[in-house]
């Protein structure tokens, strides 16, 4: 069966993997998935060449000037590789041609003999070469275009039976047979690592620079005293490896931010039932516009070069960004950690912060001190872009000389969270329906707690809240986006649910232009 065949559905044999073994072991070296493909994609062809060579190895390709022996199996290219046995050899008969023998050729399928010209010079076959032929069944691809079309496939698959192979251990995409893997706990260097990833503040640290700092792991290659030592480090649960893909960075676990480790709780999403029927194009439109982290409308886009946003209270309370559909392009969200470390860096004077990117809570924490540096407020807009330099992000906003606002500032009384305007120095560009101030957090975070132990339902909370904020319009309306920001004071959720509930209450009615009101108003 020609080689693309088995490509298009390929299947990884205990024969495969007991090859790719000994390769691991002969070079003595950890290698990447897609070399150990590559390596076996070139092992397979081979192994049909060879198949073919020792098939057809006392086969000759018919040419009309050799001569040939009763006895002798013959192939004929021009008649689709047809393959028989010389069993008769005489003289020509022809003088226009001189000298030349005849071959009777019994073939092996069901075609009848035929007789063939032999040490015949004259003939336009004699003008290919063996070369010119290829066997029957041969490879019809070579590995770079079996790579090119399957790879992924091919990759997919091996990993698979890798992965289910005892004998083999996988690290940060190298694999290695367990067996030749170094003890890099025997001499007590994972205590070594820790003493010394105590000393640098937890991290981050490459495994080069632990090697270098504990002495190494003995006379081992070196990419072998990496190997090892990733495989341990990951097996203790007192070290984290951080790193973004393709690089391997490990921080102490118990030094990490209280708030990387478990969310912090205004983050803290419990998802709420909503019928996504009750959205209207109108509402979905604005839900893609705000792209909160947990919203189901979100767009993914991994070509996104640069993305903003905007901060809500949670997140700027929190010191965090969203991890939202835009931002995931953005951030470096390996999937071998729940949590990356990059480098946040502020755009307008250069100067760095530590960040993390914690996956599966979808937020990025290590905004604290830029927000407080620059007075943000929420509601402000952030410009968000990949640095040059790998695992740095670039935060930016429009910066402004600070100029006099009024933005609605939060003041919680008598169990309700008011809304009064009043002037207030911002520089910095804004979303004028999402902006809030406070002069009171600490009353903000009393009134949250209480909030969560009374378990008031969304619609008490936003029935306050309209009633609340529309006394700060002439028209007596609530734009939806700014009822998104208030309940975010009370309860985190994207705004489907808020949306969706406001559809549903008629205590509430939709004005238009994503405007709501109290009904009867």
């Amino acid at each position: 069966m020609p080689s693309h065949h088995w490509a298009k559905n390929f299947t990884a044999t205990n024969d495969d993997l007991e090859y790719l073994s000994g390769i691991l072991l002969e070079k003595e070296t950890p290698l990447k998935i897609d070399i150990l493909a590559r390596e076996l994609v070139e092992h397979r062809l081979q192994q049909e060449k060879d198949a073919l060579s020792k098939r057809f190895a006392n086969v000759r390709m018919y040419a009309p000037a050799l001569s040939y022996t009763v006895g002798e199996k013959v192939m004929f290219p021009e008649m689709n590789h047809a393959m028989g046995t010389v069993d008769l050899v005489r003289e020509g008969r022809n003088p226009k041609h001189g000298h030349f023998s005849v071959i009777r050729v019994a073939f092996d399928d069901d075609l009848p003999a035929r007789e063939f010209a032999a040490e015949f010079s004259d003939h336009r076959l004699n003008e290919a070469s063996d070369e010119d032929y290829s066997l029957p069944g041969a490879n019809e691809l070579t590995a770079d275009e079996i790579m090119a079309s399957s790879k992924g496939e091919i990759i997919r698959t091996l990993e698979q039976a890798l992965r289910a192979d005892p004998e083999l251990v996988s690290v940060a995409g190298l694999w290695f047979p367990r067996s030749l893997m170094l003890d890099a706990n025997n001499g007590g260097q994972l205590h070594l690592a820790e003493a010394v990833l105590d000393i640098a503040e937890g991290g981050p640290m490459t495994t080069d620079e632990l090697l270098e700092q504990i002495g190494g792991l003995g006379n081992a290659p070196h990419a072998l005293q990496v190997f090892s030592m990733n495989y341990s480090l990951s097996q203790d649960n007192r070290f984290d490896e951080v790193g973004p893909v393709d690089t391997i960075l490990w921080f102490l676990r118990r030094l990490e931010p209280s708030e990387v480790l478990t969310a912090p709780q205004l983050l803290q999403y419990s998802p709420l039932d909503y019928d996504p029927a009750l959205l209207s194009e109108e509402t979905i439109q604005l839900i893609s516009e705000i792209d909160d982290e947990w919203s189901d409308f979100g767009k993914e886009d991994d070509d996104l070069e640069e993305a903003q946003i905007t901060i809500n209270y949670p997140h700027r309370r929190s010191g965090t960004l969203p991890l939202n559909a835009s931002l995931r392009a953005i951030f470096p969200t390996a999937r071998r950690t729940p949590r990356v470390f990059v480098t946040l860096v502020d755009a307008l004077d250069g100067e760095e912060f530590f960040g993390w990117v914690v996956r599966q809570e979808r937020y990025v924490y290590g905004l604290g001190k830029l927000f407080r540096k620059h007075h943000l407020p929420v509601g402000a807009i952030l410009t968000v872009s990949r640095s040059e330099e790998p695992g740095k992000i670039l935060i930016e906003f429009n910066a402004h000389r600070p100029r006099t606002e009024y933005v609605p500032l939060i003041a919680p009384k008598d169990g309700r969270l008011l809304f009064e305007y009043d002037r207030r120095s911002i520089g910095a560009e804004y979303d004028d329906l999402m902006v809030l101030g406070t002069d009171d957090l600490a009353a903000i975070d009393t009134f949250y707690q209480e909030t969560q132990k009374s378990r008031r339902s969304l619609s008490h909370i936003m029935h306050n809240l309209v009633t609340e904020l529309s006394r700060t319009s002439p028209q007596g309306t609530v734009h939806a986006k700014t009822l998104y920001s208030a309940t975010n004071v009370l309860r985190r959720l994207p705004p489907e649910p808020i949306y969706a509930a406001l559809v549903a209450n008629s205590d509430f009615e939709h004005v238009g232009n994503n405007y709501w009101r109290l009904s009867g108003r």
